[in-house]
């Protein structure tokens, strides 16, 4: 990464724009998942946009006014037993990206957090994962979260979630963590 930071920042000094997107599934509970597998996941959804943020660091601080957007996942607002590394790994994520806006916002760097439920990647094939119709009507596109990410920068918000809807599942985590933990592992939905 630094590699590559080096080589955008020669050509582009300043940055005014750094989206960290980078993710991939566990596909495993804690219990199963290889050990190999929870690094992998670690580094890339977690570790990933830390080092990426602080190899352009200095691209986005000579931009004077600058955004960065972490799309990270509903999955970091909410525990979910089947999907336990990923879930970990994002809830990192959340805490970066809610850590950083704080600290960077007085250097002209403004951090939003992008939340998106179910999108279907290639990647993340949710439509043909998910058992329950009602679930499937819940997968976006990723031309969703793009459109969002445009909206969330022009309007200068911090933390926001694809659809609107999911923070009602963070609230619910945050204020009734059992019963959450209880219907995820009847939902049949497995990465």
């Amino acid at each position: 990464m630094e590699r590559v930071a080096a080589a955008v920042l020669e050509r582009h000094p300043q940055i005014q724009l750094l989206v960290n997107n980078a993710g991939i599934p566990g596909r495993s509970g804690f219990a199963g998942i290889d050990l190999d597998l929870l690094e992998e996941v670690l580094r890339v959804n977690y570790l990933g946009g830390v080092w990426m943020l602080r190899a352009l660091l200095p691209g986005l601080e000579a931009a004077g006014r600058s955004d960065v957007v972490n799309i990270v996942s509903v999955a970091g607002t909410v525990a979910y037993a089947p999907a336990g590394p990923y879930s970990a790994s994002k809830h990192a994520q959340l805490a970066f990206s809610r850590a950083t806006a704080g600290e960077l916002r007085n250097r002209g760097i403004h951090v939003h957090t992008v939340n998106p439920g179910f999108v279907e990647t290639e990647g993340f094939p949710q439509a043909t994962k998910l058992r329950s119709s009602l679930l499937r009507r819940l997968v976006v596109e990723p031309d969703d979260v793009a459109g969002h990410v445009v909206k969330v920068i022009a309007r200068d918000k911090s933390e926001t979630f694809v659809p609107w809807f999911y923070r009602t599942a963070a609230i619910v985590q945050a204020l009734a963590p059992g019963l959450v933990a209880r219907l995820a592992g009847r939902s049949g939905y497995r990465l």
